[in-house]
């Protein structure tokens, strides 16, 4: 990035300002595809979380933090700069959901009964249409709550999980 802003400037003191635009949409790709890798990686720890809930039927204090966090950080990093828009939008998540699931499936069998079972196997168990309902239930609070009301909410969400009442 540093070689673009070098060149960013380099135009502008030039007067090349097609070449400074075309540098400035180059950049903001970048950023988006940062943003959205960053978001992508919150999804599967939030996934992992949720397929050992699935397969455990239980749901730790650890775990709710974790979800929560994710949801929280995915929240924070979606919403643009305008405050307006979104990197994802609410009807968007279902690739970005279907991909994280396959993903998170090798670090939760680590982690599902104690790393008992193989990936192959926490794969055959999961219900991923039903991961992917839960996933989408709890980032579509990311648009209609507050950031200050956002961890209730997803408490009362999480307490429809299989452990959750507890």
């Amino acid at each position: 990035m540093t070689q673009e802003l070098i060149d960013l400037k380099t135009s502008i003191l030039e007067g090349r300002y097609d070449d400074a635009l075309a540098i400035v949409d180059e950049l903001e790709g970048m950023s988006k595809q940062a943003t959205l890798r960053t978001i992508e990686s919150f999804l599967v720890r939030l996934l992992v979380h949720l397929i050992k809930n699935q397969i455990e039927h239980r749901l730790t204090n650890s775990w709710i933090a974790s979800i929560s966090d994710s949801i929280i950080q995915i929240s924070k990093l979606n919403i643009k700069d305008n405050k307006t828009s979104y990197y994802i939008k609410s009807n968007e998540w279902q690739p970005y959901l279907e991909e994280a699931v396959e993903r998170a499936i090798r670090p939760a069998s680590v982690e599902v009964l104690d790393g008992q079972l193989k990936p192959k196997q926490v794969s055959e168990k999961i219900n991923r249409n039903q991961l992917i309902l839960i996933a989408q239930k709890l980032l579509a609070l990311t648009y209609t709550v507050s950031a200050r009301d956002l961890p209730a909410a997803i408490d009362t969400e999480l307490a429809e999980l299989p452990g959750g009442a507890d």
